[in-house]
């Protein structure tokens, strides 16, 4: 992507970081939001539709990592759905510091509203990293209200965000989620239920001997119930408590 342009007005606590085995910068903060490991897994994971003309969404975009993580990948349009306003602004001025408005599109709303910008049954792949908690009434919040959000289904549900991948996917079109493996069960009974059929499935471990922590689900749109692939398991971090190789080469490239 080479020199960057634009220097974008930075509020205070913000800062840009750097994904650099895709020459992307970031706009961060660690008081509103800072992306996680999370979101690389998924921008590796998840297959970028290859025609000129299609169109990645994002849901519950947060400022914008997994779309920044994979633009350098993506032929055609991407869309970014997050209901936070503070959080879609940093989208934003990320999206301009990378040079990539002709690119990608923000959209601050509640994504069970986004039918009123995007039609339905017209998108080629959905990718979301949603809130991981439900919002029970007894589960302890971040009190930093940005983080509680990002977080715990105070703002959406696990059902909703499904319901509305499957509305705006076309038939055989793919959706890439990370979760906790905890809700597996859960995740895989709401996507039959929308017409969204697993298809591969990676877990991810802290190390060796530790349970995992990290799941990566493929899905497509009114696909066959046969066919399931369990990836290989994926490491954080090797024996000597470095990022593993495979973990390494998506944060620092080759």
């Amino acid at each position: 992507m080479g020199d960057y342009l634009t220097t974008p007005e930075l509020l205070p606590g913000e800062r840009i970081d750097q994904l650099y085995s895709e020459d992307i910068q970031i706009i961060q903060s660690p008081q509103v939001f800072s992306f996680s490991l999370d979101a690389v897994l998924l921008a590796n994971f998840a297959k970028p539709p290859m025609k000129q003309a299609s169109t990645l969404v994002d849901l519950c975009a947060g400022n914008g990592a997994v779309s920044l993580f994979m633009a350098p990948r993506v032929k055609g349009k991407i869309a970014m759905v997050e209901i936070q306003p503070r959080l879609a602004d940093m989208a934003r001025r990320s999206v301009a510091l990378n040079q990539l408005d002709q690119q990608i599109t923000v959209y601050q709303q509640d994504l069970a509203t986004i039918f009123d910008q995007i039609h339905k049954d017209s998108i080629d792949a959905v990718v979301c990293n949603p809130p991981y908690f439900a919002d029970l009434p007894d589960s302890k919040k971040n009190p930093n209200q940005y983080l509680a959000i990002a977080r715990h289904e105070i703002a959406t549900s696990l059902e909703t965000v499904i319901s509305v991948t499957s509305g705006l996917l076309k038939t055989n079109g793919k959706a890439y989620f990370v979760h906790r493996p905890d809700r597996l069960p859960e995740l895989m009974s709401m996507m039959q239920k929308h017409r969204l059929a697993v298809k591969r499935l990676q877990f991810v471990y802290p190390k060796v001997g530790k349970d995992a922590n990290i799941m990566l689900v493929e899905a497509i749109k009114d696909g066959g119930t046969s066919g399931l692939k369990v990836l290989p398991s994926l490491m954080t971090y090797d024996e000597s408590g470095e990022y593993s190789a495979p973990v390494k080469k998506m944060l620092y490239g080759d």
